[in-house]
């Protein structure tokens, strides 16, 4: 969902430089959607989101979400879809902030806040708030994970028992995540590796 370039991940229903994605479950289940045609702006395959949230479904209802690389904000939405209680999206590009703007005002979402920044530098210099789940699918071919995961151990960006998503282009072994971060489940689809990491504060 990040918008630059990265391994190419199939985009169905593209049109006049529009695509569309489709908010799988809850109360926005089935509602369809169109993104911008940014460069590299790729929503997570429908099948991953929904292995993905199936995997969250005891999680979601209540938390508080970041997704500091939103894109298209299709995990974003289906968080809130799902009964996030709250959620924060950031991304680089102001026409893909711009898209996610127009899609909470038109589902009437008043729990989702979205804005145009630099993921590193906002996790940086924001005071911090504690996040239940977090969705991490930054850039590829930039070593951004790592660094980004720092931020929020070091920065105390999550909640004790924190749940982070990350898609990647080597295999979540090779990640160097830190060590309070347990993997949990973990998903190969073509190039890209999907992985779902449980936080143990202690």
């Amino acid at each position: 969902m990040a918008s630059s370039s990265r391994p190419k991940k199939p985009v169905h229903n593209v049109h006049n430089g529009v695509g569309q994605l489709r908010i799988i479950g809850g109360e926005w289940r089935s509602r369809k959607l169109s993104f911008p045609d940014v460069v590299g702006l790729r929503p997570t395959p429908d099948r991953v989101r929904e292995t993905l949230f199936n995997w969250l479904a005891p999680y979601i209802a209540g938390a508080k979400v970041l997704d500091p690389f939103a894109g298209s904000g299709a995990l974003f939405l289906e968080a809130l879809s799902r009964g996030a209680a709250l959620g924060q999206a950031l991304d680089a590009s102001n026409v893909a902030v711009s898209s996610l703007k127009e899609h909470l005002g038109t589902l009437r979402c008043t729990t989702g806040q979205v804005q145009t920044a630099d993921a590193l530098r906002y996790l940086e210099t924001q005071p911090a708030s504690e996040y239940d789940v977090v969705f991490l699918d930054p850039p590829f071919n930039q070593n951004l994970l790592p660094t980004v995961c720092a931020l929020l151990e070091e920065r105390q960006w999550l909640a004790p028992d924190a749940w982070i998503y990350t898609e990647s282009e080597t295999a979540p072994s090779t990640l160097g995540l830190p060590a309070a971060w347990r993997l949990h489940r973990e998903q190969k689809s073509g190039r890209v590796y999907y992985a779902l990491w449980h936080r143990s504060a202690a």
